[in-house]
C-alpha cells in the first residue's frame, strides 16, 4: 500500500534528522537522503534556545548535546565605545522552560548525536551519496529521483536539503525575500577575550554605527562575526591581516590572533512561498533563512521538523486527514514572517543603527527592558522564541 512507504527525508543535517527521529518516535520509517558523502563539518549555527533544548529532551538528545556545549547563563547588548548597554539573564525563564539558558554548541554535533540515536533503529535508513535531481508527487505517493536515474518511491518527502533546497526548487515553490548587500564574516579563534573585556558575556551583541559586531562563545574558541562591505573583495577578507585587523579593533589585543576557521558568505531574508505543495514538505533551511542575529535559523528549523513530525504520523497513520499539513504550513510560516524574519531584521538595524537618535532610542529600549525582572521576563520569552511557538499553536 502507497501509505505504508517511508517518508523520504532530503538532507542529513540538524533539522533532517531531527525529523527523521521525531517521526520514528511516532512509527514512521524513515529514509535519509544526504548528497554529500558523510556529514558535513561546518560550524555554521552554534546557538541553541531554551525551548529548541526542551524539544530535544523529548527526544532524548538534549543531554549529550548539553554535555559538549556551554551553557551561556547571560546575554550583553554592548556599545562598543560606552561599555553594557543591557544585560539579560536567562535564569528569568526558569518558570517556563527546563533549560533556562542558551546552549552554545556546533551544529555539526548535534547530527552526530541524532545518528548515533538512530542508526540501530528499525525503520531507518540513511544513504550518502543520494543527489536527489527531481521530485514527484503522484497523488498517492511521492517519488524522487536520484542522479544517475535510480527512483525512490516514499509515502512523502520533506525537503530539508538547505537554503539552495533542490527539492523546492523542482517543486516550484518561490523563495521570497531579499539580499543584504553586505556579506557577514565569521571568525573563531581561542584568544580569551575575557581578559581585556571585563564582565564580558559568553553571547554579546555590540552596538556600532561603524562596524557593528558580535562575540560568541563555545567550546574552546570564541566565534566573532563582522559585517564586510561590499566593495571589499571576498579575496581580502580571507587573510591573516584581514582578521587581524577585525579582531584587534574589538579591543587592542596580541596583535596576531590565531584564527583556527573563517567562513565569508552572504546572507538573505527569504520564505518559502508555502511550506507544503501536496506530498511535499519543507522545513529549516530550506523553507526559510535569516540573518543569524538572535540564533533563530537553526532553532527555527528544529521548530519545523517538532511541529511537522506529529502531524505527518497522524495522517501516515490514517489517524488524521492529510489536510493536517497545512496547518503545519500556516503555523511554521505564520510564525517566520510574523515573529522570525521581523526580529532578526530588528536586531541587524539595531545594532548598525547610524542616525543618534535611532541609536538611543535602540539602546534606552533595550536598557529599559533589562531593568525590571517582569519586562526582561518578556523579552526574553521573544529572544528565546518561547513566544513564536506559543503563537504558533494558536494558529488553526
Amino acid at each position: 500500500m502507497p501509505d505504508r512507504l517511508p517518508v523520504l527525508v532530503v538532507g542529513a543535517g540538524p533539522v533532517g534528522l531531527v525529523v527523521a527521529a521525531a517521526l520514528l518516535r511516532h512509527g514512521v520509517p524513515v529514509t535519509v537522503l544526504e548528497v554529500g558523502e558523510a556529514f558535513s563539518n561546518e560550524t555554521r549555527a552554534s546557538t541553541f534556545h531554551a525551548p529548541t533544548l526542551d524539544l530535544l529532551d523529548e527526544l532524548g538528545v538534549a543531554e549529550p548535546l548539553i554535555f559538549q556545549g556551554l551553557i551561556a547563563p547571560r546575554l550583553q547588548y554592548r556599545s562598543r565605545t560606552g561599555g553594557i548597554i543591557a544585560e539579560f539573564d536567562f535564569g528569568l525563564l526558569a518558570d517556563v522552560t527546563r533549560h533556562p539558558y542558551r546552549l552554545q554548541c556546533e551544529q555539526w554535533r548535534l547530527t552526530r548525536i541524532l545518528h548515533e540515536l538512530l542508526r540501530d533503529r528499525p525503520g531507518f535508513l540513511l544513504h550518502f551519496g543520494a543527489a536527489v535531481t527531481a521530485c514527484i508527487d503522484h497523488g498517492a505517493y511521492a517519488e524522487v529521483v536520484l542522479e544517475g536515474g535510480k527512483r525512490i518511491r516514499g509515502a512523502y518527502v520533506v525537503g530539508a536539503d538547505g537554503a539552495h533546497s533542490v527539492v523546492r526548487q523542482v517543486a516550484g515553490i518561490g523563495f521570497e525575500g531579499f539580499t543584504w548587500p553586505e556579506r557577514f564574516l565569521v571568525l573563531s579563534t581561542p584568544f580569551d577575550f575575557t581578559g581585556l573585556i571585563p564582565g564580558l558575556a559568553p553571547v554579546s551583541y555590540f552596538a556600532d554605527p561603524k562596524e557593528w559586531f558580535f562575540l560568541l562563545r563555545i567550546p574552546g574558541l570564541w566565534r566573532a562575526m563582522f559585517p564586510v562591505p561590499a566593495e571589499v573583495p571576498d579575496q581580502a577578507t580571507v587573510t591573516d591581516t584581514y582578521a587581524c585587523d577585525r579582531l584587534g579593533r574589538i579591543v587592542p589585543g596580541p596583535g596576531n590572533y590565531p584564527v583556527h576557521h573563517r567562513t565569508l558568505y552572504r546572507v538573505h531574508q527569504r520564505v518559502a512561498e508555502t511550506f507544503r505543495r501536496g506530498r511535499v514538505l519543507l522545513a529549516g533551511d530550506a523553507a526559510h533563512i535569516n540573518n543569524p542575529l538572535g540564533g533563530m535559523g537553526l532553532n527555527g528549523g528544529v521548530h519545523d521538523a517538532c511541529n511537522l513530525a506529529p502531524k505527518l504520523a497522524a495522517v501516515w497513520h490514517g489517524e488524521a486527514p492529510d489536510g493536517l499539513l497545512d496547518r503545519y504550513d500556516r503555523q511554521r510560516r505564520g510564525v517566520t514572517v510574523e515573529h522570525v524574519q521581523r526580529q532578526t531584521i530588528a536586531n541587524k538595524q539595531g545594532l548598525e543603527a547610524r542616525d543618534p537618535e535611532a541609536q538611543r532610542a535602540f539602546q534606552t529600549r533595550l536598557a529599559e527592558a533589562a531593568s525590571d525582572p517582569v519586562r526582561a521576563h518578556t523579552w526574553l520569552l521573544g529572544a528565546s522564541m518561547i513566544n513564536s511557538l506559543r503563537q504558533a499553536e494558536e494558529i488553526h
